[in-house]
């Protein structure tokens, strides 16, 4: 009712200015092997139960303006205040998620446990926010924005989606993202650190707990590019007390590079900035999906190389990263996956297929960083085996510099 009654006061605040009609769609996809009496009773009871949650939420609320039927699909009709369409389709899609998703579990919970109907479905939602010309608006921006909130709903899930692109969104604009380091320790040189990895983290886990759910999210919704470029700018900001003969190690998606957009140069901008040299930065690049077109990928790489950078391939041994991408990209480092660093002093087909990789590296002038070093038996089969650098949390856990 909070929500209800900020807005509220925010029309009972306005200037007279065109007021605004909101929407929410709602209806179940039912699967069609159904019989038709159990679909019936089921949108009976459906029908029943929903009318009444929204009776109560909007009871005495002057910003409901009724519910209307079309067979089954339910049209919740709110009359919202002047204001930016986008923070007024932000606030229905936030009450309309939290109450419909709150529904959604009751009704189903009733369903299997009292009517014994055992129906499965998906509860497809959808918003959308018109301007409206009079309090009440007439037929035609009726329609429409009805029509706008059945195709924003016409997938299971869209409302989910919806707020966590414009969470995407806000991070990206307001930069609410943040680096911590983890260590790369020499293991030809016990003690010395030689450089760090820039992880990307964020302040609010609400929708993307880690940053592995934040980048493939972001991919989806055509974002990579900004946030790749904002977690760089993060990195190099956060980086200042690296030592002389300390390296970076920057994250950077192979599809970024092959993306006709992409300009390297930004990151050169960024370093001067902080007097930094690209001879202390290594990109490590990760393969999220199959590299299609290498010859892109490798020019972009050569231009980095004329300016000092170094390249590392990440996950080697596990997900895209294969050995095409070694041998097309001529990398500086490979970085092997923990899937073969763990337990490799107990596994000797993991030794077998580290010391492949460790002849390969030798033959191409390359050094290996193993990762996800957990175990002391681990380091010292490493130690054992020549491998030149090592991280993981038996080494160092990300942090902040401070």
């Amino acid at each position: 009712m909070r929500q209800l009654q900020e807005l509220k006061q925010l029309k009972d605040e306005g200037d007279g200015s065109p007021s605004h009609l909101g929407m929410i769609y709602m209806s179940w996809e039912i699967s069609t092997a159904n019989q038709r009496g159990s679909v019936a009773a089921f949108q009976q009871q459906w029908r029943s139960f929903v009318e009444s949650e929204v009776e109560a939420l909007f009871r005495d609320s002057a910003l409901y303006e009724g519910m209307v039927w079309i067979k089954g699909d339910l049209f919740i009709h709110i009359s919202l205040p002047a204001g930016c369409p986008s923070f007024l389709e932000g606030w229905l899609l936030e009450f309309a998620h939290k109450h419909t998703e709150a529904w959604e579990q009751q009704f189903i919970h009733r369903v299997n446990h009292e009517a014994k109907l055992q129906e499965e479905g998906l509860l497809h939602v959808g918003v959308a926010v018109s301007e409206a010309d009079g309090a009440i608006a007439d037929e035609l921006s009726r329609y429409g924005v009805m029509k706008k909130a059945v195709l924003h709903g016409q997938t299971a899930g869209a409302m989910k989606r919806s707020l966590k692109r414009r969470a995407l969104e806000r991070m990206i604009r307001k930069k609410l993202i943040y680096p911590v380091y983890q260590p790369i320790v020499s293991l030809r040189r016990p003690g010395e650190i030689f450089g760090y990895e820039s992880l990307t983290r964020t302040e609010d886990r609400e929708w993307f707990p880690g940053p592995m759910e934040l980048f493939q999210f972001a991919e989806q919704e055509g974002l990579t590019y900004a946030l790749d470029r904002l977690a760089r700018e993060k990195a190099i900001d956060g980086c200042i007390p690296l030592k002389e003969e300390q390296k970076l190690f920057i994250n950077v998606m192979a599809q970024i590079m092959e993306d006709p957009s992409f300009s390297p140069g930004q990151t050169l901008s960024l370093l001067e900035q902080h007097q930094l040299s690209p001879h202390k930065v290594v990109f490590e690049i990760t393969e999220r999906s199959s590299i299609a077109d290498f010859g892109s990928v490798k020019r972009a790489l050569e231009h980095y190389r004329s300016q000092g950078y170094q390249i590392a391939i990440d996950d080697v041994g596990a997900g895209y990263s294969s050995l095409q991408s070694i041998i097309e990209l001529r990398p500086d480092y490979l970085k092997v996956d923990r899937s073969i660093i763990q337990n490799i002093d107990l596994d000797e087909m993991k030794e077998h297929i580290l010391y492949t990789l460790i002849q390969l590296a030798a033959k191409m002038d390359i050094a290996i960083i193993a990762e996800g070093i957990e175990r002391e038996e681990e380091l010292a089969k490493l130690r054992e085996m020549g491998i030149d650098y090592a991280q993981g949390y038996l080494l160092g856990r990300p942090a902040a510099f401070g």
